[in-house]
Formats: C-alpha cells, structure tokens, sequence
C-alpha cells in the first residue's frame, strides 16, 4: 500500500491534513486550513510539486543562536592560508 493524506479537525477546529507513509506512520502534518476545500487545495499543491523538489538543507545564522556550534562553544577560526617562508 502507498502513503495517503487524511484530513482531519484539529484542537482549535481548524482543518488540517497529514501524510502517512506505507506503515501508517505519521510524515508530516500541514499547517491549518480554514476549511475542507482550502486542505483539499493544500494537498493537491503538496502532490504537485513534492516529486520534483529540490531537497536543500536549511542553515541558520549564528548570531540568531541556532548555529552549527553547541551553546557556550566558541565559533571556530576560519582557515587561514599563510606563505612558507622561504628557508
């Protein structure tokens, strides 16, 4: 069996969907919709374009506190490229 979207009612009665892969786990919850047509709409711009995205990798500032670095870790120097001097 594939994967399958299923809409549902979240908490705050706002309709969203979720991607369920073969298994029935969950893959991805969408953001609220207003309503069933407006999550219908969602999904079908999902199977659109999810076959030919691009997959990138998301990266975050170092100065806003998500870097690559763990909290209280010094940023490393950049890599320097010095002359030998001549002997």
């Amino acid at each position: 069996m594939a994967g399958q979207f299923e809409i549902f009612t979240d908490a705050e009665a706002k309709v969203r969907f979720r991607l369920l892969g073969a298994d029935g786990s969950v893959l991805a919850i969408s953001r609220s919709f207003e309503d069933k047509r407006s999550a219908v709409a969602g999904i079908t711009a999902v199977r659109e374009c999810a076959g030919t995205g691009l997959v990138k990798e998301a990266r975050s500032h170092a100065r806003a506190g998500t870097g690559g670095t763990r909290p209280g870790q010094p940023a490393p120097y950049p890599r320097r490229h010095r002359p030998i001097p001549a002997a």
